[in-house]
């Protein structure tokens, strides 16, 4: 039935609720068959182990409606449940224009956080249609599906209440593109690990913390990266080249990080990592990661040792979201459909080209800037702005390893 159909006969809502078992939604159905009424719509919440069951369905033939909620009531009486039904014309309201999803993630997520939201999105002008919990652990993320707002502004105004609630946002359009195939593009060193590769280099050469100080400068945005990093790579002119094996097992991964390329991967996403580190260590990352794409700066090195130079083009600011596209335009999707997630100033051209830029435990000028920052120590997390669950991903690993 279609929905110019459905827009004046009358129709009936018939509400269950009480506690959760097998045999309900079946039961209700199987009563309401007796009364040759059609399914207009359905919807069905269970939070701890209690049911709410609505089911919007057309009227039954005359002189029979007061038998259907009689019946109805003494089914659910007898499933020690309640029911509730109104009378009304037609299927629900038409959602307005401008679909959004809404992902809050919160560590805890308090009720204040989640009043201010709600607030904010009806203050834009928009309606909450539907509230989906992705998952309880290690953070708890919720998902809001509005309507009646552009998702532009509606990002915007979120996203600048998210610090002062402690809470992170994330906004994007609603729509296929969302289960459609994707690229995700991550900065490396403090993002997909947690270490800054040039610093453990340095520390087998001695200069750690001369190294530390300029990185963090170049970080903050207060230096140019391409001549901080020449300047912190002289400093390691005459380490043995054997220096690099080492280096690459002092390489912590973030919490995360391999069940976030592992659930991309199973869904078909592409992955790449774009780094103004070494390629001495991302190549080394790509093959124990499987990754598609990798790309960063080069340690030259001549007779066994590091010459304090790099060679190639250098992967700054700017390379990063160059090679973005380059990887978007080899996998077959769309700048659109790309995700980068970074931590750092020179991350910022790439956090803004892509169609979701996160902003991972970031600088506070990147957080600003990106399209949304996780701020928890879990790069799982990330998943959860892409409406993937837990449960999902718990469900797939346990397949897995069966």
């Amino acid at each position: 039935m279609s929905a110019s159909q459905t827009s004046d006969i009358p129709t009936l809502l018939v509400k269950i609720f009480g506690k959760d078992r097998p045999g309900i939604t079946a039961g209700l159905f199987d009563t309401l068959a007796a009364y040759s009424v059609d399914v207009v719509d359905i919807e069905q919440v269970v939070t701890r182990g209690r049911i709410t069951l609505c089911a919007l369905v057309t009227q039954p033939p005359a002189g029979m409606e007061g038998d259907l909620r009689a019946t109805v009531h003494s089914w659910a009486e007898s499933m020690k449940m309640q029911a509730e039904i109104i009378s009304g014309l037609g299927d629900n309201r038409p959602r307005g224009h401008g679909r959004s999803l809404v992902t809050v993630l919160g560590h805890p997520l308090t009720a204040e956080a989640t009043a201010s939201i709600a607030a904010r999105i009806t203050k834009s002008g928009a309606n909450i249609d539907r509230i989906f919990r992705l998952a309880k652990y290690p953070v708890t993320a919720v998902e809001f599906a509005v309507s009646g707002a552009q998702t532009e502004p509606l990002r915007t105004a979120l996203v600048t209440d998210a610090a002062a609630l402690g809470v992170d946002i994330a906004v994007v359009a609603a729509g296929l593109h969302r289960r459609a195939q994707r690229l995700v593009v991550m900065d490396v060193d403090s993002t997909l690990i947690q270490d800054e590769v040039i610093e453990l280099f340095a520390a087998h050469a001695g200069c750690e913390d001369q190294v530390a100080e300029v990185t963090a400068a170049a970080m903050r945005g207060e230096l140019d990266f391409e001549q901080s990093l020449h300047a912190r790579v002289a400093l390691l002119e005459g380490l043995d080249a054997s220096v690099v094996e080492k280096v690459r097992s002092e390489v912590r991964l973030t919490p995360g990080a391999r069940t976030l390329i592992r659930t991309l991967k199973r869904l078909g996403y592409q992955v790449g990592v774009v780094s103004g580190g070494f390629t001495q260590v991302t190549d080394d990352l790509q093959e124990r990661l499987g990754l598609d794409f990798a790309q960063a700066n080069t340690l030259e090195i001549v007779d066994g040792k590091l010459t304090g130079r790099v060679t190639g083009e250098i992967v700054d600011r700017a390379g990063k979201a160059r090679l973005l596209r380059r990887f978007a335009a080899e996998a077959g999707v769309p700048l659109s459909q790309t995700v980068a997630i970074g931590d750092g100033a020179n991350d910022l051209d790439m956090l803004n080209a892509a169609g979701l830029g996160v902003a991972f435990n970031a600088k506070p000028v990147v957080r600003e800037a990106a399209h949304t920052a996780v701020n928890v120590p879990f790069l799982d997390t990330v998943l959860y702005l892409l409406g993937v669950t837990r449960e999902e991903v718990e469900t797939a690993d346990s397949h897995d390893e069966a």
